[in-house]
C-alpha cells in the first residue's frame, strides 16, 4: 500500500479503513470478523484506522483499541469528539465547548487503550461556541502530548480558516465520492492552499455505489441506510440507474463497481485519502485492489458522465443530520 501525506507532513497509507460500521449503523455487527479485517488491513499495509467516540456509542473504540494493542506502532490512529451522545444511545446534540472537548480526549485514550491519538478530529461545528474556542482547546491537548494532530469534519471553508489560525490543520474529513462532489465547491481549493489533506468518508456512497443490491435496499432495521433519501422510494430507484451506468465503464475495464468507485476518489489528488468502511475481509479485499486501477482523463469523463452531480436524487443524511453539516 502506497502512502500519501495529509497536512503537516503526517503520512498515511493511501487508503484507510473506517470502523464505524463494525458497530453501529449499517447493522448488527461481528467483533470476531471486524477484528480480523483489521488484523488484515494493517497487514497489507492500510495503517489510517477512523473511529469514533459516538459509534457504538463508545464500543467502537474499545473495539479498535483491542485490535491494535500489540500492534500500536504500526498504526496512525484517528477518532473524534463533538457528536455528544449518551450510554444509552441517545444523542445529545453537537458540543464543542472546551471543558467537553479535554474531557472526551481523555475518555477516548482510555477506551483505545493509548497514550497518544495521532489524529483528533472535531466531528461537527459547534455553532453556538466560538470554532476558537475549541480549537484553543484542542491545541492544548497537543500540548500536553495526549494528540499529536488536529482535525476537522464537514466544516465550511470558513471555518477551515479560523480554526487552522489557531492551530494547523492537518486534516479535514467530509463526505466525497462520484455522488457527494460538494467538496469541489470551495472546500478542495482552502486545503490546497492552506497545505490541509482531505479525508474522504463513504467514498462508495454508503455502499450505493457497489453491486450490492442489498446494501441499496437494506431491510436489517439496525441499517440506518434505510432511512437516508438517497436510498428510499423514487430517489433510490432513480439513483439505482445511475449504478447501471457506472456498471457498464466498470464491466469495460474489468473491475467491480465499488472499485472502479473508489479508483475516482484516489484519482482526485496526492492529497485526498478515501476511507471506505468496512466489517468484513472480503470487502476490505476488494476495496485495497482498487489501488492498483489507472483511470484515463477519458474514464473519469465517461464516469462523471454516468453519475452527474446534479442528477442524484436525495440530501445526503435525513433532516435533522443536514443541519450539522458546513458549520
Amino acid at each position: 500500500m502506497k502512502q500519501r501525506f495529509l497536512g503537516q507532513g503526517l503520512a498515511v497509507s493511501e487508503q484507510g479503513l473506517g470502523c464505524m460500521g463494525m458497530s453501529e449503523f449499517y447493522g448488527a455487527g461481528d467483533d470476531v470478523e471486524s477484528l480480523a479485517t483489521i488484523s488484515e488491513a494493517l497487514d497489507s499495509g492500510v495503517n489510517f484506522l477512523d473511529t469514533a467516540d459516538m459509534y457504538g456509542p463508545f464500543i467502537n473504540e474499545e473495539l479498535v483499541g483491542r485490535a491494535i494493542a500489540s500492534r500500536r506502532s504500526e498504526v496512525v490512529l484517528a477518532t473524534k469528539f463533538g457528536n455528544q451522545r449518551g450510554v444509552d444511545g441517545a444523542f445529545l446534540g453537537v458540543n464543542g465547548r472546551p471543558e467537553y472537548v479535554v474531557a472526551s480526549c481523555d475518555d477516548s485514550l482510555r477506551r483505545l487503550g493509548v497514550d497518544y491519538i495521532d489524529l483528533y478530529y472535531q466531528h461537527r461545528v459547534d455553532r453556538s461556541v466560538p470554532v476558537e474556542d475549541t480549537w484553543g482547546a484542542m491545541k492544548s491537548l497537543v500540548e500536553a502530548g495526549k494528540v499529536r494532530h488536529l482535525g476537522i469534519s464537514e466544516a465550511s471553508a470558513a471555518t477551515l480558516e479560523r480554526a487552522h489560525a489557531v492551530h494547523p490543520v492537518t486534516a479535514i474529513q467530509s463526505e466525497y465520492s462520484l455522488w457527494t462532489r460538494d467538496p469541489e465547491d470551495e472546500v478542495l481549493a482552502t486545503c490546497r492552499r492552506l497545505g490541509i489533506g482531505f479525508v474522504a468518508y463513504s467514498p462508495l456512497g454508503r455502499g450505493f455505489l457497489t453491486s450490492n443490491d442489498a446494501v441499496r435496499s437494506p431491510t436489517d432495521e439496525k441499517d440506518f441506510r434505510r432511512f437516508q433519501p438517497r436510498f428510499s422510494g423514487d430517489n433510490g430507484d432513480e439513483n439505482a440507474k445511475l449504478v447501471e451506468a457506472l456498471s457498464a465503464i466498470a464491466e469495460a475495464k474489468g473491475v467491480s463497481v465499488a472499485q472502479l468507485a473508489l479508483a475516482w476518489v484516489l484519482s482526485r489528488g496526492d492529497d485526498v485519502v478515501p476511507i471506505p468502511g468496512t466489517k468484513r475481509r472480503r470487502w476490505l479485499r476488494e476495496n485495497i485492489a482498487a489501488s492498483d486501477i489507472e483511470l484515463s482523463d477519458d474514464d473519469v469523463r465517461a464516469m462523471e458522465a454516468a453519475v452527474p452531480r446534479d442528477a442524484v436524487r436525495g440530501d445526503r443524511y435525513y433532516a435533522a443530520g443536514m443541519l450539522t453539516l458546513n458549520g
